[in-house]
């Protein structure tokens, strides 16, 4: 499945570069999973989600962070290993049963549009706990997470990465 989701992408991707555009950003955490099939399908950069994450982190000196997401973005490497390697920050994720609680909030409540007041306990707990491991914020590693919790939330630091990727292309666009 994730080989024929590269193909999409990747034939997408293509005609975006046949459009004369400088880089592409794949608005989604979790697809950057086959970010490097899609680099095969195309010579203009992706503007790499965890990237533009990272270097966030990296400019307010976090040294270990928290990630919530799919549990693709949480428990594989594409993104957490990206961010630990490039950038030297460690990554912490929740227990397997929180792990799984995230990720089915994400796709039973979120991407449908639900909003639930106990998922959003569920996610400030889950929060609260990365954050007594030592994580000196939280990366909110999913899309979706936002219009569920924010930084008015919690006195934990969140890192929307919507919000990081959009300026980071914005940026990137005016240069």
């Amino acid at each position: 499945a994730w080989d024929e989701t590269a193909r999409i992408l990747g034939e997408a991707a293509k005609n975006i570069q046949n459009a004369s555009e400088d880089f592409l950003v794949i608005c989604t955490n979790t697809m950057h999973k086959v970010a490097p099939l899609i680099e095969k399908y195309i010579d203009i950069p992706i503007l790499h989600i965890a990237d533009a994450t990272g270097k966030k982190l990296q400019e307010q000196e976090i040294e270990k962070v928290g990630l919530l997401g799919t549990a693709f973005t949480m428990k594989q490497d594409f993104y957490k290993e990206r961010i630990n390697k490039n950038f030297d920050i460690e990554v912490l994720i929740p227990s397997e049963e929180d792990m799984n609680i995230v990720h089915t909030i994400i796709y039973e409540e979120l991407c449908l549009g639900l909003i639930k007041e106990d998922s959003k306990k569920e996610y400030l707990r889950i929060i609260d706990d990365l954050a007594s491991k030592g994580a000196q914020g939280v990366i909110l590693g999913c899309t979706e997470i936002g219009m569920l919790v924010n930084q008015t939330d919690t006195q934990v630091k969140l890192y929307d990465t919507t919000l990081i990727h959009s300026l980071e292309a914005v940026a990137e666009a005016l240069k």
